[in-house]
């Protein structure tokens, strides 16, 4: 297995993978990051009180190297990266590949979640490909605080051997086969999660935020069940738990990276301060145009929408959501 990206939460997956496995593949863009990693056993950047046995890396910067030695790649970079990160591989590289997203996100240039890229762009076989999903932030999976993940696959054989190798002391996991509905209310749950930011950053209280996220949560499943209708529950912990995470907790990015936009921060001043991703500016604008195709009630996403990309008054558009609302 080898997991793409250097961020916090590719960090974090390879903290669950090494609790089980004896080897973990583990490419990095930047070069300098692996030494570093290699020298002192922790990523300098994310999660740096996390500490590796080293022996147990294969660590680099040469993405074909790093995938030539896997049979299971997790993608955790960026949707809005994944495309050029990925540029010097060809579909002959993925062949016989499993690939699994860790991604909560759209591929912008596409306007596709990660499994349809991998399947329509590198010719990947749907039942090659699975998502990973929450509730879980990658900062307490770094303190070893009791989480849950679900690995989705039309492979139920594959969901259950990968969420075998990360299911550990702290870590308990679940399968589905819902892979469009897990990956599209992972991206729209980031889009309610800078609403309920905006809200806060605005002086919302906790009353009005407890109407939001459950209108959000109507909103996602109207949505998902468009857009992919199958029978799902979305009480289930992927779907409603992943959102109530998302939307109240200090670890969300894109909870603070509305709360930064509700105070009065612009679109690039919120995400310099930041120095991370907040996947749900990204993913709004895509949702917002595949939704042309489907036409759903869509307030809460629609609001967001206006905020980030046409400059909206977070306190008008705010006010005349809240008549939306019930």
């Amino acid at each position: 297995m080898a997991v793409i990206g250097g961020g916090s939460w590719a960090t974090a997956l390879v903290k669950m993978l090494c609790n089980n496995a004896d080897q973990v593949g583990w490419w990095l863009r930047n070069p300098d990051t692996v030494a570093y990693i290699q020298k002192y056993h922790h990523n300098p950047s994310y999660l740096s009180s996390v500490e590796f046995d080293i022996k147990k890396l294969s660590i680099g910067s040469d993405l074909r190297a790093i995938v030539t030695g896997a049979d299971v790649l997790i993608m955790a970079v960026p949707s809005a990266f994944l495309k050029e990160t990925l540029g010097t591989l060809a579909e002959k590289d993925l062949k016989d590949k499993k690939i699994f997203s860790a991604i909560k996100g759209i591929v912008p240039e596409h306007n596709l979640i990660i499994a349809e890229f991998f399947n329509q762009v590198y010719g990947v076989p749907i039942h090659n490909i699975g998502v990973i999903t929450g509730p879980c932030h990658a900062e307490e999976v770094a303190m070893e605080k009791l989480s849950y993940l679900t690995v989705a696959s039309q492979s139920t054989d594959n969901a259950r051997q990968l969420a075998g190798q990360l299911q550990c002391r702290y870590i308990k996991t679940t399968v589905s086969d819902d892979i469009y509905g897990t990956e599209y209310s992972a991206v729209l749950k980031n889009v309610m999660a800078i609403a309920a930011g905006i809200c806060h950053g605005l002086g919302y209280g906790d009353n009005f935020l407890a109407v939001l996220i459950s209108n959000g949560i109507g909103e996602i499943k109207r949505f998902v069940d468009a857009v992919h209708p199958i029978t799902r529950d979305i009480k289930d912990s992927a779907y409603l738990g992943d959102l109530l995470v998302t939307a109240y907790s200090q670890f969300s990015r894109n909870r603070t990276f509305g709360s930064m936009i509700g105070k009065g921060y612009s679109v690039k001043s919120a995400q310099m301060e930041m120095n991370m991703v907040a996947e749900g500016y990204y993913g709004v604008k895509c949702v917002t145009e595949i939704n042309k195709q489907y036409q759903v009630n869509m307030p809460i996403t629609e609001a967001v929408y206006r905020i980030l990309y046409e400059k909206i008054s977070p306190v008008i558009e705010m006010r005349l959501l809240c008549d939306k609302l019930s």
